[in-house]
């Protein structure tokens, strides 16, 4: 029987999060509708994410907890990473799986729910240069801030990492394809465009970059804010650096991951930058956009790290002074190389690095908080609060803010920042000054 309604959990990367909306789009196409929330649905597609450890296990035990009291089940498309690194082994560990599609097979879903109604267990892991784009229908509806993939894939082959295997080559979207899907998004309600990639300045199309870009949306007319993630160091051009103090519309934010403060470990990682160039691009940044609020990530216990070279990840968390930062433990990917080298850290002595790295990042993360306190901006709300009056919206700097307004989600409220906690602000509404 063909599904009436589905239901797309997507886990991990924003990136993710983009190919459930497509999917959610393409399935809409079709004459099916989301399912209610707390209702069952005909369709479940369990997006999933391969970067954390054990991310198979993981998928297969959520694939379980789809079966219903009755003993029957939901059609069920195992989508994403996992997929793509499960491939044809994903039906022999599960029965009840019954479609299997990597990220770059998103396009043919409806299709392969239609085989799998008539009995198929059809699997699709192929990674064809960006052809998915093409099929998805165009965007009509969208978030006040809502994510456009402009870029996929890396070839940077970071020893620790599966992206390169899970989402292909590194490749370039048309730079008309995005211009247009940006209008598009405008159009359907979006207020900020956040450009997503695995390595997002990589972005290069017809000698154009992703500086060229940006500039070029700026000029969309209702468009306020604009963000890209997630950045490789490698490519933060100058003319990348100077479009964020140039471009209003370009928001005072940037996520680049360093990983480590180490260059020894830096090179076993395969970085292909050192904590020295490093830090040089953010003073670059600084000295073009000196508000900037930097994010980050890290890991803790990679193979061979020693406390010196810990030391040295403190070291530059605090020459940099993140906004916020995600630190994780190192965990062995299946088929990299870090995988099999020697000295792997033990597990206490990782757990002991990262409670450390954490506090260390908290401190500073607070402190940057605290640092805009009076400071007048503006937040683009984006949902309801706890209490009664109370919206939640995002600063220029990412920051949470807390605001009691009558604002709907998708305006944009000038407020003061009035007080800083760990992991937010509170906003007041600034008094309009009559003409």
């Amino acid at each position: 029987m063909t599904p009436k309604t589905f239901k797309i959990k997507s886990f991990g990367c924003q990136m993710n999060v983009y190919d459930g909306e497509r999917m959610a789009e393409l399935l809409g196409a079709q004459g099916m509708s989301a399912a209610a929330e707390g209702e069952e649905a005909d369709l479940v597609v369990l997006n999933t994410c391969h970067i954390r450890e054990k991310a198979a296990e993981k998928a297969y035990s959520d694939v379980g907890r789809l079966r219903r009291e009755d003993g029957s089940k939901p059609l069920i498309a195992l989508a994403g990473c996992v997929a793509q690194a499960e491939g044809v082994e994903a039906k022999r560990r599960s029965q009840m799986i019954d479609i299997v599609v990597g990220p770059q097979a998103y396009h043919r879903l409806p299709e392969m729910v239609a085989e799998a109604t008539q009995g198929a267990r059809p699997v699709d892991t192929d990674l064809p240069p960006l052809s998915k784009f093409d099929a998805f229908p165009q965007r009509r509806r969208a978030n006040s801030s809502s994510f456009l993939t402009v870029q996929e894939g890396c070839d940077k082959f970071c020893t620790y990492c599966v992206v390169p295997y899970t989402r292909g080559a590194e490749v370039s979207r048309p730079w008309s394809d995005i211009v247009a899907e940006a209008e598009a998004l405008v159009n359907g309600g979006a207020r900020e465009i956040v450009l997503l990639g695995q390595n997002v300045n990589a972005w290069e199309h017809e000698g154009r970059t992703l500086a060229d870009l940006i500039r070029t949306l700026a000029g969309i007319e209702r468009l306020e804010r604009i963000r890209y993630t997630t950045s490789h160091p490698v490519n933060m051009s100058d003319d990348l650096i100077a479009a964020h103090g140039e471009v209003e519309k370009l928001m005072p934010y940037l996520h680049l991951p360093v990983q480590s403060g180490s260059s020894r470990i830096l090179k076993a990682m395969n970085r292909s930058h050192t904590a020295e160039s490093y830090l040089a691009t953010i003073e670059k940044m600084r000295l073009a956009r000196p508000d900037i609020a930097i994010s980050g990530d890290f890991i803790v216990g990679f193979p061979g790290e020693t406390e010196e070279d810990f030391e040295a990840t403190l070291q530059i968390v605090d020459a940099v002074r993140y906004a916020s930062a995600y630190s994780f433990k190192y965990s062995a990917r299946p088929g990299t190389p870090a995988a099999t080298m020697e000295d792997q850290i033990p597990r206490e002595i990782m757990d002991d690095r990262l409670q450390r790295l954490q506090a260390r990042i908290n401190s500073h993360q607070l402190a940057f908080n605290r640092s805009t306190i009076g400071v007048e901006t503006q937040v683009l709300i984006e949902r309801k609060g706890r209490h009664d009056g109370q919206m939640i919206g995002r600063s220029p700097w990412v920051q949470s803010v807390h605001v009691d307004c009558d604002a709907e989600p998708g305006e944009i409220v000038d407020v003061t920042l009035v007080a800083a906690g760990p992991n937010s602000m509170t906003g007041a509404v600034r008094e309009k000054v009559a003409a």
